[in-house]
């Protein structure tokens, strides 16, 4: 027999496992995130993953910690969509519609996520550049398929579209007369080449 055969568990093993957990954890949060915002109790995060609290805290010593984990996460999804949707849609200028729904759902269903972004807190600063130097250039290829297939127009830069859903989102859900989705509808149908 090898020594593999009675040994520990591989390295890579653990690290999967490792992951495995964390991946639950951010899971339960983010979930935890949607229906209370991100100041959720931390015992029920815990108790969503079914784990004990302590388990939290040794992977993410701090709220601000679990909070920058998930939403980096989740910027890393909607990074990811960008080029699957340019691929999967019909024209670029669909793709480009189906990427900011997805990153308006990003943004009004992640309770406090626009307010944090625009703040000075320095502990979401790093989330902040995170944030910009994912979602930027996913933005900017979208609009310059767009641009270049004639469908919408080629002076708006991605930088400012991001911004300008961001802040029509601040505010959306505490409100039952703002429908900040129909002002974003708006301002996508107006990037649009009319004939």
């Amino acid at each position: 027999m090898g020594a593999s055969d009675h040994g520990p568990q591989p390295p890579a093993r653990k690290r999967a496992d490792a992951r495995r957990n964390e991946q639950s954890l951010l899971d339960a949060a983010a979930a935890a995130f949607l229906t209370a915002g991100v100041d959720a109790p931390v015992r029920d995060i815990a108790a969503r993953a079914g784990v004990g609290v302590g388990t939290i805290y040794r992977h993410f010593p701090t709220r601000a910690d679990l909070v920058i984990a998930v939403y980096r996460h989740q910027v890393d999804a909607a990074a990811e969509a960008g080029p699957t949707l340019l691929a999967s849609s019909d024209t670029p200028s669909a793709a480009l519609a189906q990427w900011i729904d997805l990153f308006v759902d990003f943004l009004v269903t992640k309770h406090g996520l626009a307010e944090a972004l625009q703040s000075d807190d320095t502990t979401f600063e790093a989330l902040h550049a995170y944030f910009l130097d994912r979602l930027v250039p996913v933005c900017t290829r979208l609009l310059d398929a767009a641009a270049t297939a004639g469908e919408v127009r080629p002076d708006v830069a991605a930088y400012e579209l991001l911004r300008g859903v961001g802040n029509l989102c601040i505010g959306a859900g505490r409100d039952p007369r703002y429908d900040a989705r129909h002002l974003i509808e708006l301002l996508i149908a107006g990037l649009r080449v009319h004939p």
